[in-house]
């Protein structure tokens, strides 16, 4: 009875849901680097199981890849060469694939940071700049100045509302907990709203010294369901701008923290422009 026998197959990791959400490029490196281990579990027991011997920790690497491989090993004073499975990676093969692995395998906010690059959008004829998502693509809605959504998930979105106010300053309007607490109110009153948190409220300087405030809170919607808002007001040329940055964040798929970085930068760049 061969080695090969006791040792069971490698199971093809493409079986696991969550990888076969993987780029194709990343699942060729998990194959290869699966075939690896494979290799190695195989090479130390076949030399125990038919040399009577063990050897220290390291794996013998193949060249070519799928060609058999012999490596040589020392034993009772003799040099004694062992054939072993196809199923091996070379040095540089194993390299390039735990590289890969680690760019967009293990570490999938890098591609999310590249797919939330961040250009600047600015409204000449109504007043307003802001950074949003070069991957974001502007929508018409009515009752929105501008709505910027992901392609893929249109509840991911980037919205603002200006509308003519007679004040000349959000100060006049109420304090930033005030204005957080009117912002919270109009949330419950959606039919769609199942609740709503305030997470923070903060207030920063615009352009000039702009009074401009800062919510964060969170809802649980029946249009979307869990979602995080940034929010950001101020009152400028006698108008009242109003952003709205939404992103889902539920409990199978929370926001991760580079995506919420960027949707951060997002919220601080929203300021006045001049008006031509």
């Amino acid at each position: 009875m061969t080695a090969s026998l006791f040792l069971p197959k490698p199971s093809s990791p493409l079986h696991c849901s969550k990888l076969q959400s993987l780029p194709r490029n990343t699942l060729t490196h998990i194959k290869k680097l699966f075939r690896m281990c494979y290799c190695f579990s195989y090479q130390r027991y076949y030399l125990q199981k038919h040399d009577g011997f063990s050897f220290p920790p390291k794996i013998f690497f193949s060249t070519p890849l799928l060609k058999a491989s012999i490596f040589t090993q020392k034993h009772n004073g003799l040099c004694k060469e062992t054939q072993l499975p196809s199923h091996c990676l070379s040095k540089r093969e194993l390299n390039l694939s735990t590289l890969a692995l680690i760019l967009s395998g293990l570490f999938p906010s890098v591609s999310l940071a590249q797919e939330l690059a961040l250009e600047r959008y600015t409204d000449s004829k109504e007043g307003f700049t802001l950074l949003r998502p070069s991957s974001y693509v502007k929508v018409d809605k009515a009752g929105a100045t501008a709505l910027f959504e992901e392609v893929s998930k249109g509840s991911n979105n980037i919205g603002v509302v200006v509308s003519p106010v007679r004040l000349s300053s959000l100060g006049e309007f109420g304090s930033p907990e005030f204005v957080a607490d009117k912002l919270i109110q109009a949330e419950k009153r959606k039919e769609s709203t199942k609740d709503v948190e305030l997470v923070g409220v903060t207030e920063r300087s615009g352009h000039g010294g702009l009074q401009v405030y800062e919510f964060e809170y969170k809802v649980d919607s029946s249009r979307g369901g869990l979602k995080r808002i940034f929010s950001a007001a101020f009152v400028a040329f006698k108008k009242l701008y109003l952003l709205n940055v939404a992103h889902s964040d539920n409990l199978e798929n929370p926001l991760d923290k580079t995506t919420r970085t960027t949707l951060e930068e997002v919220l601080h760049s929203f300021d006045t422009s001049d008006l031509t």
